[in-house]
This record gives C-alpha cells, structure tokens and sequence, in this order.
C-alpha cells in the first residue's frame, strides 16, 4: 500500500534533503555548542552527579 502511495507524489526527492539537512545543522550546532564550553564548566557537570550534599 505505501508502496503505490509513494510512488504517485512526484519529486519526493525533497522529502529525504530536509531531514538530512535538519539533522546535519542540528549535529554542527551541538558540537560548536559543546565545543566553546570552558573546561572548568564540563569538569563541574560532569563531578555533579557524585557530590554530596
């Protein structure tokens, strides 16, 4: 049934460039994003889970 139905739309080349090219602005985002964080901020993140109050 899905086969006959994505057969009938025309061009549908579109539909698999937008989730690739959302995926790859979300993945180049993240690691920028991680990339400019200050050391001393991941090493306190990443000591949170073991500290005592």
């Amino acid at each position: 049934m899905y086969k006959y139905l994505l057969q009938s739309v025309e061009n549908i080349n579109w539909l698999t460039i937008i989730p690739l090219l959302i995926f790859f602005i979300f993945f180049i985002t993240v690691t920028v994003i991680t990339l400019r964080k200050k050391k001393s901020y991941i090493e306190r993140m990443g000591n949170l889970p073991l500290e005592e109050e």
